[in-house]
């Protein structure tokens, strides 16, 4: 298992200001033939998932992020202009708090725990012009020590998981499986698919910067 705390852009319930960061946990597991991979963030979305709704010019869902004044928005530009995330779960109403407390789970154990900076004495996201002082926790669990035949009982797990009747005909998935297909969908193109967007983006910083743009075989 594996935390850490990042800059504040998560506003907590309640909150007109950012004060935690994505704040994301990681959980890695080996099964009999598998394994369950988690690495989520205590926010609605990833912040990187804003920016590029902004490149393609999309808005986001509105249970996201919030602009500057700390009002539901669903535009990304507004997000990314001093607004932020909201914490999993979205609001109040629909279980934010849960995301919020999670994250300061995260922030607890990272920051104040781990003598770090936490909350919102964290370096600014996106800022230069101090040290980070990030906190992480790293937690190494012997399965042996515990039920025997971990690694069985793991796959039983994630294959009920997965063998669990859908609503929409598109099969259950675990952590770690998107992953998985989107790790197919790269041997399949050759490649890593990007959005023709971000291509131009990509260009224009490696023309700012002075090095070569990455070689590309198609956009889509």
């Amino acid at each position: 298992m594996a935390f850490t705390n990042t800059s504040p852009i998560m506003y907590p319930t309640r909150s007109s200001v950012a004060a935690l960061g994505t704040n994301p946990l990681t959980l890695a597991a080996k099964a009999k033939n598998d394994t369950f991979i988690l690495d989520m963030a205590t926010t609605t979305a990833a912040i990187g998932k804003v920016e590029i709704a902004a490149r393609k010019e999309q808005t986001v869902p509105d249970t996201w992020g919030v602009a500057k004044n700390g009002c539901i928005s669903n535009d990304p530009a507004k997000i990314l202009d001093g607004g932020g995330l909201l914490p999993l779960g979205g609001t109040e109403l629909t279980g934010g708090y849960k995301g919020y407390c999670l994250g300061a789970l995260v922030e607890i154990i990272c920051g104040v725990l781990g003598g770090a900076q936490w909350g919102p004495h964290v370096r600014q996201w996106m800022s230069t012009t101090a040290v980070a002082n990030l906190g992480q926790c790293f937690i190494a669990i012997n399965p042996n020590e515990f039920a025997p035949n971990f690694e069985n009982r793991l796959q039983e797990f994630i294959d009920a998981m997965r063998g669990l009747k859908s609503v929409d005909n598109k099969q259950v998935l675990v952590a770690g499986d998107p992953e998985k297909e989107h790790i197919a969908l790269v041997e399949k193109y050759g490649g890593i698919p990007y959005h023709k967007s971000q291509i131009n983006h990509a260009e224009e910083l490696a023309k700012t910067l002075g090095v070569s743009a990455m070689i590309t075989k198609s956009t889509v």
